[in-house]
């Protein structure tokens, strides 16, 4: 079956109002944006046209991804500036085009309609697929790798962090219980061990028994987390003074991450009790939103995903000083 274009697989969450946000910092000419997660170009595009003079570097790391948002965004080609690599790697995607700076970023963070929607891929828990869970196809580490090659110690931890998942100990038992007799190789077979270990009394309390399971694996065979701690700091060095980055996350342990690392720098530095607040100790941030923005009841309604979208935007108002607790946590991270 052929590919439907990639503007009929994805509706933008929150669209009108990133752009918002980012505009302030893009309204001269040559300004130049980072979309630190392409998928299918839908915010991508929406800049491009909005900011006729724009530059735009798009990171992913899923091949299709860039197949689909080239063939979409082929009329901007002249401006529109691909790079196939991870969203921590923002220097460096912006220097492979020659630019030294951003003038804003956009994160739109988690799994995306694409990888969902593609059963092969192994991200959903409502049909049998491979367990693959790959955002880069050419990765070295599948879902069925962690699940049958793990400790059950390893997956408990996994199962407890990334999923949040009350029944993990439950769960990972009942896993090197069943690779004990056969690999698994399905996603199918792993929704049948969690039915099993989870009580029946809790099977819906959180939709699907096995949708922290699946995020748990996602998060762990793309190390997600260890990706967006360092992506966060990276967006917020790539741009300048007046620079804005802007991010929605889709569950709590993304956000918490964001939210960190924007309230850091919205922090001052200055010691406790310290009578005079000095220039390299106050804030190299501006909180741009109240606590975070969520999705319309209309735009969930058109797009169900996007349900669970937090926004959260932040402006530099300083660079940060050379010996400043935000860059010795950067480096020593």
């Amino acid at each position: 079956m052929a590919q439907r274009p990639a503007e009929q697989l994805h509706v933008p969450v929150l669209l009108e109002r990133c752009l918002d946000l980012m505009a302030p910092a893009l309204a001269e000419d040559g300004a130049v944006a980072v979309d630190a997660t392409m998928g299918m170009g839908g915010h991508s595009e929406a800049l491009l046209r909005r900011f006729p003079r724009l530059q735009l570097v798009a990171i992913d790391r899923d091949p299709q991804a860039h197949a689909l948002a080239g063939a979409r965004l082929a009329p901007f080609a002249d401006r529109f500036h691909p790079v196939h690599t991870t969203y921590d790697r923002i220097p460096e995607a912006l220097a492979q085009h020659g630019f030294d700076t951003a003038d804003a970023v956009l994160f739109d963070l988690g799994v995306s309609s694409l990888q969902l929607d593609e059963r092969e891929r192994g991200f959903a828990y409502s049909y049998d697929a491979p367990l693959d869970m790959r955002m880069d196809s050419t990765a070295p580490v599948t879902a069925q790798d962690v699940l049958n090659d793990y400790s059950e110690a390893d997956l408990r931890r996994i199962l407890r962090d990334w999923g949040e998942e009350r029944f993990a100990s439950r769960i990972a038992r009942a896993v090197v219980e069943r690779r004990a007799q056969a690999p698994l190789r399905t996603t199918g077979e792993l929704v049948e061990v969690v039915r099993a270990a989870v009580p029946q009394g809790a099977q819906h309390r959180k939709g699907h028994p096995a949708k922290q399971t699946f995020q748990a694996l996602r998060i762990e065979v793309n190390e997600e987390l260890d990706v967006l701690r360092r992506a966060v700091p990276a967006a917020l060095d790539a741009v300048p003074v007046g620079g804005r980055v802007v991010a929605m996350s889709y569950h709590s342990l993304e956000d918490r991450i964001v939210k960190q690392a924007f309230a850091r720098g919205a922090t001052s530095t200055a010691p406790k009790g310290f009578p005079v607040e000095l220039d390299e100790h106050k804030p190299t941030l501006r909180i741009l939103t109240r606590g975070t923005e969520t999705p319309t009841p209309r735009e969930i309604e058109e797009n169900p995903r996007a349900a669970s979208a937090r926004l959260r935007a932040a402006e530099r108002i300083r660079q940060n000083p050379p010996h400043s607790p935000q860059n010795a946590q950067r480096y020593n991270a």
